[in-house]
């Protein structure tokens, strides 16, 4: 395995677990990152790096923060976000992933990206209810921003530091881990 490799991976781990606070944001990031050269997709996804994509990308990453601003929107926002962040965050790391075979891109594709993200949209869907049913959505706003930027700075540290990116994203899924274990002991 290539130093490349090992990269690309790092890349698509920190933007899957970016997907999972925002769909779109992250693939904007990837798409600009694309776009600008900063970094080569595999050839079935040069696509991402278009103009087309770029402004389609921008304009759904504009509608999905300011949603996110929407009190009860927000929530049914959440209802699918899982599942979207699950496809977004497989096809993120397919989009990255360079000199694997299928079996080991589609695995890592589907385990890593899309473990990730889904694992980071069930935790931030979880913590938008909370806030919710016990501050009737007043404080979701603050949920949403803390996430808008959680994400926003995973899509750069992503694109710029994989390697730094990889390991925040592992340190975010095993503290998920760590407070749904805590939280499963108490209701018990």
């Amino acid at each position: 395995m290539t130093f490349e490799t090992i990269l690309s991976i790092c890349l698509g781990v920190g933007l899957s677990a970016s997907v999972g606070f925002r769909v779109f944001l992250p693939l904007f990031a990837l798409s600009l990152a694309a776009f600008f050269d900063v970094w080569q997709l595999n050839e079935s996804w040069e696509w991402i790096g278009s103009t087309g994509a770029l402004i389609t990308l921008g304009a759904a990453t504009i509608v999905e923060i300011v949603a996110y601003f929407i009190p009860y929107i927000d929530n049914l926002l959440d209802s699918i976000a899982v599942p979207l962040a699950a496809l977004a965050g497989t096809a993120i790391m397919l989009s990255t992933i360079a000199d694997l075979s299928p079996v080991v891109t589609w695995s890592l594709a589907i385990i890593a990206g899309g473990g990730t993200a889904a694992a980071v949209a069930g935790s931030s869907s979880t913590t938008r209810l909370a806030s919710t049913a016990t501050t009737g959505g007043i404080a979701n706003p603050l949920v949403s921003t803390i996430e808008t930027g959680t994400s926003i700075v995973m899509s750069v540290i992503s694109i710029f530091l994989p390697i730094l990116a990889a390991i925040i994203a592992i340190f975010i899924i095993f503290t998920i881990f760590r407070l749904y274990k805590k939280f499963k002991r108490s209701r018990q």
